[in-house]
């Protein structure tokens, strides 16, 4: 996650070149390039928020799931204007390989988030149907729910 901040910190720091250039010397094209990665910083800012700064070893993959669906769909639109615009807009060559390595981690990222939601849903999925059969976990009470039914009649 550090290696990811690192190239993103980099990105936004050239990126605050766009802004502080000259309004005139942009055209709708470059300042579209800046609300890309405007998003991008927010969607950032969100991860952080789910690692609580990289302090939670344990994130909920359906949370991540989502903000790395969203990070891979925006990094795909990134990746798209900084071909576009590359030379128009002046993007220095080393902001479009981070942009494209941080493109490809962040894929890396979605992929295990969203295959560790998949299983979660599995999981809680089979449990449930477990319970209302009557499967191990019905005879012994909820098993997830902490219940625990007691046999009724003569001990």
């Amino acid at each position: 996650m550090t290696h990811i901040r690192s190239h993103i910190l980099a990105a936004f720091a050239i990126a605050g070149i766009f802004v502080t250039a000259p309004a005139f010397a942009q055209s709708s094209a470059c300042q579209e390039g800046q609300k890309i990665l405007q998003e991008r910083q927010g969607l950032i800012q969100q991860v952080n928020k789910l690692t609580n700064g990289g302090k939670n070893k344990q994130i909920d993959p359906r949370a991540a799931c989502a903000i790395f669906t969203k990070l891979v769909t925006n990094g795909s639109a990134g990746q798209k204007w900084m071909t576009d615009n590359k030379d128009w807009c002046q993007v220095p060559d080393q902001l479009v390989e981070s942009f494209a390595e941080d493109h490809k981690r962040s894929q890396q990222f979605k992929g295990q988030a969203c295959g560790a939601a998949a299983k979660m849903a599995e999981m809680e999925k089979r449990a449930k149907q477990q319970a209302q059969q009557g499967g191990p976990a019905g005879k012994m009470g909820g098993g997830l729910t902490g219940t625990l039914s007691v046999p009724k009649g003569a001990l």
